[in-house]
């Protein structure tokens, strides 16, 4: 979402037909439209010409403070967008969208809290301002605040559901909860909504990877790719989901892109130093390896992906003392206890090598190549699974483990259905329905999936995960019930029309066939009720997603 100056509306209600054409008036219309344009300096010039006129009244001058605070902040030059918004609000204090703007300013530099505070005040003033619900939104995010963060968001799309920024922001408060389905929904509406929403599709393309759909992540970071073609950290995001895809080749040009883009950056070279030793090329691994240390020399992933090169060469001792290297600059590197279980594991130490990887996933439960490594071994990875009581139905049972829930039916082994609750308490399967032909084989799981703060009070959510029994897969996840607004399913021509409970719309195309589904089949309805990614593999930092103030100012 883009700061947008407030003057053009507000300063045609306060202006009398007669003083229309004054100077002043006109050099500020005309800053305006040079900001629309782009030309941030020159409407810095024409805003500070209008503001010459010492007749203005203060309700005027506060709103062209306001529109040159926001040219400041599009230059990058918060301290003076501060500037004249504190001027703003001294002069106009009623002003909902001068302490929006501050506020956005302030979350741009890293005043969470302070930003916050403005957002507060401009809700205060203004209850139906989606913006800023949008933006205290993110300042939630920044302060781990997911469940605050997604009511915001959805009041902001309750106001203005044709907002794709909003869409985008709750989606990626969704990923940051582990809810990739639901983040996957809303990225796809705002890309319905703007086709060229470029944040949109590496949201989802991110959510992808999530659920190991990378080959979809792929074709997604290539259409924001085609709005930001000299993004380097699209490339870097892209060459993982190559590298995962089993691709190394492919992930090592998007990686030299990323370089090429960056070049004095050393995340590039880990990424590039660690497809190449995938593609066993390790002269090249190391030689990229070399140059990210020179470039960081305290960078523990680099030491450990080289050590694990090392590993590859037979090298161990020299891996080992990589190893140490990268512990010493950071004890809690899961990439550096990933490598030396690979160590241990080769050297035929199992025990040793188990519980190093078992302590890499304890450090980052996304560390694939721990979960491999494990798997290797034959050791299943993560946390033990529990059986959530009186969750499940018949032939159903939910099952918790770490930070999920999944059910899972003895009548489909190969199907897993994540249980993405979205507010409090307990997961509970309401029910279970089978789709006859033409939509033979498409099931529909229904599901608890918690309890929500709502207008009136506490609202119950049921989600409904829609799957494909032959592709042992999920299709879509949407919103069943909240409280008492219900979602309607529309079944035709090929696809499901949702109207969903949240006040949004979707359609899925869905595969249509004749052939039954090769389980045996269950009766057509369980009835009744029963109480009861990061992102890339070597770890989350070398991801830096889209903050808020880069939504905000386009960049």
């Amino acid at each position: 979402m883009r700061l947008l100056p407030g003057a053009l509306i507000l300063w045609l209600v306060l202006t009398s037909a007669s003083a229309a054409d004054d100077q002043s008036t006109l050099r500020a219309r005309e800053a305006g439209a040079a900001l629309a344009r782009a030309n941030v300096d020159q409407a810095i010039t024409l805003y500070t010409e209008a503001l010459a006129d010492k007749s203005l009244p203060n309700e005027r001058r506060a709103i062209i403070l306001t529109d040159r605070g926001v040219a400041h902040a599009r230059r990058q030059s918060p301290k003076e967008a501060i500037d004249d918004f504190n001027r703003a609000i001294q002069l106009y204090p009623e002003y909902a969208a001068v302490y929006n703007n501050r506020g956005n300013v302030l979350l741009g530099v890293g005043a969470v809290r302070e930003a916050m505070k403005d957002f507060d005040r401009a809700l205060v003033l203004a209850p139906g301002y989606a913006a800023a619900f949008s933006n205290r939104a993110g300042a939630h995010m920044r302060l781990a605040q997911i469940d605050l963060a997604v009511a915001d968001y959805t009041k902001a799309i309750a106001l203005v559901p044709a907002n794709p920024a909003a869409f985008t922001g709750r989606g990626r408060a969704h990923l940051a909860a582990y809810r990739p389905q639901s983040a996957i929904r809303d990225f796809a509406r705002a890309v319905t909504l703007d086709a060229r929403f470029s944040a949109a599709y590496r949201g989802r393309a991110e959510a992808k990877m999530a659920v190991d759909g990378n080959d979809e992540a792929i074709e997604d970071f290539s259409r924001a790719i085609a709005f930001e073609a000299r993004n380097a950290n699209l490339y870097l995001l892209r060459g993982t989901a190559y590298l995962e895809a089993g691709n190394a080749a492919s992930a090592i040009k998007d990686f030299a892109t990323a370089i090429e883009l960056s070049p004095q950056t050393a995340w590039g070279y880990v990424a590039r130093g660690f497809a190449y030793a995938k593609a066993e090329a390790y002269e090249d691994a190391l030689n990229d390896f070399a140059r990210a240390i020179e470039l960081d020399p305290r960078s523990p992933k680099a030491f450990a992906y080289r050590a694990w090169t090392y590993r590859q060469q037979q090298q161990p001792e020299l891996g080992l003392r990589d190893v140490d290297r990268a512990l010493r600059l950071d004890a809690n590197s899961a990439e550096a206890h990933w490598a030396r279980g690979e160590i241990h594991a080769a050297q035929g130490r199992a025990s040793q090598a188990i519980a190093d990887l078992h302590k890499a996933l304890s450090l980052d439960l996304d560390l694939k190549e721990a979960t491999r490594a494990l798997s290797r071994l034959g050791v299943k990875a993560g946390a033990e699974e529990a059986e959530v009581a009186d969750a499940g139905m018949e032939g159903w049972r939910v099952l918790h483990k770490g930070r999920q829930f999944v059910a899972s039916s003895e009548r489909y082994p190969r199907l897993k259905v994540d249980i993405e609750m979205l507010g409090k308490g307990e997961p509970r399967i309401l029910e279970w329905d089978v789709k006859t032909a033409p939509f033979a084989g498409i099931g529909v799981l229904r599901f608890h999936s918690g309890t929500v703060d709502g207008p009136r009070g506490p609202e119950e959510v049921e989600q409904i995960a829609i799957v494909d029994l032959q592709a042992h897969a999920v299709l879509g996840m949407e919103t069943q019930r909240r409280g008492s607004r219900l979602a309607k399913l529309t079944w035709d021509d090929g696809k499901l029309s949702i109207a969903s409970a949240d006040g949004t719309s979707d359609e899925l195309q869905l595969r249509q066939t004749k052939i039954a589904a090769p389980a045996p089949p269950p009766p057509k309805r369980y009835a009744g009720e029963q109480k009861g990614p990061s992102w890339p593999p070597w770890g989350g930092s070398g991801r830096k997603a889209k903050t808020l103030f880069d939504l905000i100012f386009g960049n």
